[in-house]
């Protein structure tokens, strides 16, 4: 009976390590994808016209929650 706990505990150790390696592995990529868009942003901001992009953007984006509203309404 000793044989068959030990055996089990050993076995949940072994997963519990695995989960804590991917569970490392996924915080590591999500570290890496957000210095990616903080790098892709700054590079962004250098491009000419950013500034009218972004206006036009808020334009964009006003018109749409006019429109959602109107949708709403109905």
């Amino acid at each position: 009976m000793s044989a068959q706990k030990s055996s089990r505990i050993d076995l949940l150790e072994k997963k519990v390590a695995a989960l804590i390696s991917v569970v490392q592995r996924i915080l590591d990529e999500n570290a890496h994808i957000k210095d990616l868009a903080v790098g892709t942003l700054s590079v962004v901001k250098l491009m000419p016209d950013y500034e009218a992009a972004i206006e036009a953007l808020k334009v964009e984006v006003e018109n749409g929650k006019e429109v959602e509203e109107k949708k709403l309404e109905l």
